[in-house]
C-alpha cells in the first residue's frame, strides 16, 4: 500500500473517533453555548481559571497594572476577578504578540513522501526539542513509512508575498521513533543539516509544557500549517476552544487536510494541543454529512463535509504517555524538550534556573561548587590567524559562574547561539576558531576572598537567597544591598506596610533583602538564587580593586592589540568590558560593542565603573544593548534613558526557562545581525 492511501486510511479512522467523542459531548458543549449566551466569556471551572489566570500574571502575558486596574472598579467574586483578568489578555496583546509568532511559525514544516518519482505532501509538524519533530500518527505511522519522507523548513512566502528558499532536510527514524495510535501522535528525529547542526538551533523549537492554565474553555487558539500542501498558514483568533476532554480538545478554526500535525498555540504562543482532525457532521446513524446535507460518500472529496469543529490531542496528555516510557528511552533526545515537559532532568548550566521555593538547594549551575573553585586554571582561547580578514576580531566576553568550565566548550556555546541568529538574519555562520574568549572564570574565583568565592548557600538548605548570598565584606556588602534595593524600587516594589499585630522579624537589613528579591523574583523569569548570585558576583567586583584589576589583567591576556573589535559581552561581563575600554592600548581601534543581559542601567553600577558614570567611552563607536523586560539583571533597561552617548536598545523576548542566556539572547536575528554587520559578513 502507498504511503498516502495509509495515510488517508488512517486519517479517516481518526476523523470517525473525533466525530464520536463530539456526539458523545453535546450536553456540555450545549451548556457552554448556554452560559456565553448568558454574557459568561468563558465557561470553565473555578479551578481552571484560577490556574490560567495565576499563568497569566507569573508570566507577565498581563501587565500588574492592567489586571490592577480592571479589578478594581467594583466589588467582584473570586471567578469574576479570574474572568477580568482573562479578559485583558484576550481583548489586547502586547507589541511582542507578532513577532513571537513569527518565531514560533519558523519551527513548523511540511513534510512530504517520496512516492513514484514525485514528493506529495502528507501534513504538518513542528519542533518541540533540537532534533524531534511532532506530528500525528496518521501522518508518519512507522519507522518505515518516515524513512520515505523529508521535511521542509520556511516553506512560506516572505514579506512581500514572494515564495521564501525553503531548507529540505530528511528524517532519521533510526536514532529516534515514537508514535502512538490512540493519541494520534508520532515523535521522530530530523537529521542535522549538512553543517552538522540540528534544526532546532536554525528554526528554534517549542517547549511543550504539563503544567495547567494553558487555555480555558472560551479562549481563542492559533493555528499554523500546510493545508492541502500549501505554503504556510495561520488561523489566528477568529476561534475558541469549545470543549475540553481528558485528552482532547475541540475548537472552532479554519483548518484543511495538510494540516493534520499543526502546532495549536493559545495567545501566549504556548503549545496546548496537536492538531489531528476536522470534526464532521454526522446524521443519527453516525454517517457524515455534506454541506447540503446529503450523506457524504467517497469521492465527494473533503471540501463537500459539513466540519463543524476541530479536535487536538492536548499536550499534557502526550507527555504524561512519554513519561510513562522505560527510563532508557526518556533518557535520550526527549530529555532535551525541557524542564517544563518533565522529561528533562533539570536546567543545564546554560540556562537560568527554575524557581525554587525559599530555603531550598538551587540548581548546580548557580552555586559554584568547591570542586570548581579549587580546579586548575583554564586560560583564554585566541582566534586563528587570519579570522574576518585579519582587521577585524570578534571577542566573547562571558558572565559569572564560569569557572572549571572548559573555554572551548564555552566558545562554542556562545557560537552557536550567534549562528541561530546570523541565519535567521540571512548571514553565513561563523567558526567557533575565528572568536577570541578571554575566560576569567577560574581567575575570580581565585581572586575573591575565600568567604566570598563561595556563598554560603552550598553549606546548608535552611537560608533562604537572601541569608546565603549576602557577601561577607562590609563594603561588598553595602552595593550588594543597594543594587537589589534599586532594582527593587525600579520595578514598583510596595512600601513595607507595619503590621497589625507584632511578629518576629527576619532579622534587619536580611528581612529587607528577602522582601525585595522575592518580589524580583515574581516580577521576573529568573528566581531568587539567580538573581542573587549574579549580582553577589558584580557587587564582589566593583567594591575589591584586587578583584578588579586581576579581572581585567586575565581579560587582557587573551585580547586582540589592534584592528576593529567587535565585543560581544554578557552579564557581569558587560561591566568587565565597560571597564576594559578604560585599559585598551593606546593603538588606534574601533570598537563596536554589543551588551546582552545587561545591569549596567543601574546607578549603583554605573556609579562605580572606571569610566567614571554613565558616559560611553570614546573607544566605542556603536553600541547595541539587548535587553528581555523580564530577565530581573536588565532591569536598568534601556539604557537610553541614562547613558550619555548613543546607545541602541533592542527589547528581545527568551524563552522563560532562559531568561538570561546567552544562546537565546544571541539567537535573535536583530542582535546577530549587528554583530554580523560589523564583521563585514557577507
Amino acid at each position: 500500500m502507498r504511503a498516502t492511501e495509509r495515510t488517508d486510511q488512517e486519517r479517516a479512522r481518526q476523523v470517525a473517533a473525533a466525530a464520536d467523542r463530539y456526539r458523545a459531548t453535546s450536553d456540555e458543549r450545549s451548556a457552554v453555548e448556554r452560559q456565553m449566551d448568558a454574557g459568561v466569556p468563558f465557561p470553565d471551572s473555578q479551578q481552571a481559571l484560577a490556574a490560567r489566570a495565576t499563568r497569566l500574571l507569573d508570566r507577565h502575558a498581563v501587565p500588574a497594572a492592567m489586571a490592577v486596574e480592571a479589578v478594581r472598579k467594583e466589588p467582584l467574586t473570586t471567578p469574576e476577578t479570574y474572568e477580568r483578568i482573562l479578559g485583558v489578555s484576550t481583548e489586547l496583546q502586547a507589541w511582542s504578540f507578532l513577532p513571537r509568532g513569527a518565531r514560533a511559525a519558523r519551527t513548523v514544516a511540511r513534510i512530504s513522501v517520496r512516492e513514484s518519482g514525485r514528493e506529495l505532501p502528507l501534513g504538518t509538524g513542528f519542533l518541540v526539542s533540537p532534533s524531534l519533530l511532532m506530528t500525528n500518527h496518521h501522518v508518519l505511522t512507522d519507522a518505515e513509512m518516515a524513512r520515505q519522507c523529508l521535511v521542509e523548513f520556511d516553506a512560506q512566502v516572505t514579506v512581500d508575498n514572494t515564495p521564501q528558499p525553503s531548507t529540505r532536510l530528511e528524517l532519521d527514524p533510526d536514532a529516534f521513533f515514537v508514535t502512538d495510535e490512540r493519541l494520534d501522535f508520532t515523535l521522530v528525529q530530523v537529521a542535522p543539516a549538512p553543517d552538522g547542526r540540528p534544526p532546532g538551533e536554525t528554526f528554534g523549537w517549542n517547549r511543550l509544557s504539563a503544567q495547567p492554565g494553558k487555555l480555558v474553555v472560551g479562549e481563542p487558539v492559533n493555528v499554523i500549517g500546510h493545508p492541502m500542501g500549501r505554503l504556510k498558514e495561520i488561523a489566528v483568533r477568529d476561534n475558541m476552544l469549545q470543549v475540553r476532554l481528558d485528552d482532547f480538545l475541540h475548537y472552532k478554526t479554519d483548518t484543511e487536510p495538510g494540516n493534520s500535525g499543526s502546532p495549536v498555540f493559545n495567545d501566549q504562543w504556548e503549545v496546548v494541543a496537536l492538531h489531528h482532525s476536522g470534526v464532521p457532521k454526522t446524521d443519527d446513524q453516525g454517517r457524515v454529512l455534506r454541506k447540503d446535507g446529503q450523506v457524504w460518500r467517497p469521492g465527494d472529496g473533503d471540501d463537500a463535509v459539513d466540519w463543524v469543529a476541530n479536535e487536538g490531542v492536548r499536550v499534557s496528555s502526550i507527555l504524561r504517555h512519554l513519561a510513562q516510557l522505560p527510563p532508557d528511552a526518556r533518557s535520550g533526545p526527549l530529555a532535551d524538550m525541557g524542564v517544563e515537559s518533565g522529561l528533562s532532568p533539570g536546567p543545564t548550566e546554560s540556562a537560568a534556573p527554575v524557581r525554587t521555593p525559599t530555603g531550598a538547594v538551587p540548581s548546580t549551575a548557580a552555586v559554584p561548587s568547591p570542586a570548581a573553585a579549587t580546579a586548575g586554571t583554564h586560560t583564554g582561547l585566541r582566534a586563528r590567524e587570519g579570522a574576518f580578514g585579519g582587521e577585524r576580531h570578534l571577542v566573547f566576553l562571558h558572565g559569572r559562574s564560569q569557572q572549571g568550565k572548559d573555554p572551548e566548550g564555552l566558545r562554542h556555546e556562545w557560537t552557536t547561539g550567534l549562528n541561530q541568529g546570523l541565519v535567521r538574519a540571512g548571514l553565513p555562520p561563523v567558526d567557533p576558531a575565528d572568536a577570541w574568549f578571554p575566560y576569567y572564570g577560574d581567575r575570580l574565583v581565585q581572586a575573591l576572598p575565600a568567604r566570598e568565592a563561595l556563598p554560603r548557600a552550598t553549606e546548608t538548605t535552611s537560608l533562604s537567597p537572601a541569608e546565603a548570598v549576602v557577601p561577607a565584606s562590609p563594603t561588598a556588602r553595602a552595593v550588594y544591598e543597594e543594587m537589589i534595593g534599586e532594582a527593587a524600587v525600579r520595578w514598583n516594589i510596595p512600601p513595607e506596610r507595619q503590621p497589625d499585630v507584632e511578629r518576629i522579624p527576619l532579622g534587619g537589613i536580611v528581612g529587607d533583602l528577602h522582601r525585595q528579591l522575592s518580589w524580583l523574583a515574581a516580577r521576573s523569569d529568573l528566581d531568587a538564587w539567580t538573581i542573587a548570585l549574579v549580582l553577589h558576583d558584580v557587587a564582589a567586583y566593583l567594591d575589591d580593586e584586587r578583584v578588579r584589576n586581576a579581572v581585567l589583567d586575565c581579560v587582557l591576556d587573551t585580547f586582540p592589540e589592534d584592528g576593529e573589535v567587535v565585543l560581544v559581552s554578557h552579564s557581569l561581563g558587560t561591566v568587565v568590558g565597560m571597564d576594559l575600554t578604560t585599559r585598551l592600548s593606546p593603538a588606534p581601534r574601533t570598537v563596536h560593542l554589543t551588551t546582552v543581559g545587561s545591569p549596567l542601567g543601574l546607578d549603583s553600577v554605573y556609579k562605580r565603573l572606571l569610566i567614571g558614570g554613565p558616559k560611553r567611552p570614546d573607544a566605542v563607536t556603536d553600541w547595541l544593548n539587548a535587553w528581555y523586560p523580564s530577565d530581573a539583571v536588565t532591569i536598568g533597561c534601556p539604557l537610553a534613558d541614562a547613558w550619555a552617548g548613543s546607545v541602541t536598545d533592542d527589547a528581545v523576548i527568551n524563552a522563560r526557562d532562559r531568561a538570561h542566556s546567552i544562546v537565546e539572547y544571541l539567537s535573535h536575528p536583530e542582535v546577530a545581525g549587528e554583530i554580523g554587520a560589523h564583521l563585514k559578513l557577507r
